[in-house]
């Protein structure tokens, strides 16, 4: 619930500012002098205390009970309402290579190398959060393919179990073509307007049974869009390798990625295919499908207004009618 408030004729409110000059105006003036006087030099002694504390008390009486009256008349309001958001929300399943080769120290984040997949991860937890109204799960895969997360709104979850993605989980090699079968098996009960999947790999499909193209086709068939993306370097790319005494070093070796077949995936799908060679291009990838993919969103608003003018308008005529007792009863005859 949101609570607001409000002047309903807030031009009212402008008549405050003449108070401080009418209050000027009727100090200087003084109080009219009940009494006659039997002779001038009575009335000069007497006329030298009009601002008594008496009057200075029926003075601010006087205008505390105008000021508020002009608030009553502005229509101060209360109001208690509620927003809601409707969405016709997309179901994405997110299928990110986790193979031996997606070690390549082929990217960089803030000018240091780091290797594929630790990028791949910073940049999809950035996709994850720019899509609050969708569900989005993962799937991993190297030999084959592992749930990491089913589809869910729980974003901050999906976060965490991002982050525990690692290198060798699973027997090593690239099922892309089971990868594809695995998250289309994910979205076909899924009632969402509109369902999508990413896939990231760096390789060519040499492990599991499915064929890539087939699969594709399956995901056709249930209307599932693929967007594919051929990730790393051109030729070949830095590889950390243990040497026979057990040290790290980095070594040169060749990139192979099946473009022909990502580029049929996505075609055939009515999705698109994308080159990825270093970070700022993986970044504008996913901004892309971020914008090609857009939730549409209508929003509700409900309001409820309070009126509060009573609470100003009874004080306030309150002051004024007992400034106006005092002055013509007890006070009267004082200056």
């Amino acid at each position: 619930m949101e609570t607001s408030f409000q002047f309903a004729n807030p031009a009212w409110l402008w008549l405050l500012l003449l108070l401080p000059i009418l209050a000027i105006l009727r100090g200087r003036s003084g109080r009219a002098v009940a009494l006659r006087l039997p002779s001038v030099s009575d009335a000069r002694g007497v006329g030298g205390r009009p601002k008594s504390r008496v009057g200075g008390l029926l003075l601010s009486l006087l205008f505390l009970g105008l000021a508020l009256t002009i608030v009553a008349l502005a229509r101060p309001q209360l109001g208690k309402g509620r927003t809601e958001v409707e969405t016709s929300g997309i179901d994405i399943m997110l299928a990110v290579d986790v193979s031996g080769s997606m070690q390549a120290m082929d990217f960089k984040i803030d000018g240091q190398a780091m290797n594929r997949l630790e990028v791949v991860k910073n940049v999809v937890e950035q996709f994850v959060s720019e899509r609050p109204g969708d569900r989005i799960g993962m799937v991993g895969f190297a030999g084959r393919p592992y749930l990491v997360s089913p589809l869910t709104l729980d974003h901050d979850w999906l976060k965490n179990r991002l982050k525990e993605v690692q290198i060798g989980r699973v027997e090593d090699g690239t099922a892309i073509g089971t990868a594809i079968a695995s998250s289309v098996n994910h979205l076909r009960d899924s009632d969402a307007k509109s369902r999508i999947m990413v896939l990231l790999t760096d390789g060519v499909n040499n492990a599991g049974a499915a064929n890539p193209v087939t699969a594709a086709e399956a995901a056709k068939t249930l209307g599932i869009k693929i967007y594919t993306i051929g990730a790393g370097t051109q030729g070949e790319a830095p590889m950390p390798v243990r040497d026979m005494f057990g040290r790290t070093r980095m070594r040169m070796v060749p990139v192979e990625i099946d473009e022909e077949s990502l580029r049929q995936i996505a075609t055939l799908t009515g999705g698109q295919y994308f080159r990825a060679t270093d970070t700022d291009s993986l970044v504008k990838i996913y901004e892309e499908i971020n914008e090609l993919e857009k939730t549409k969103r209508t929003m509700k608003k409900y309001e409820d207004y309070e009126e509060l003018f009573l609470f100003a308008l009874l004080p306030g005529l309150g002051l004024i009618l007992v400034e106006r007792f005092l002055s013509e009863t007890r006070f009267r005859h004082l200056p």
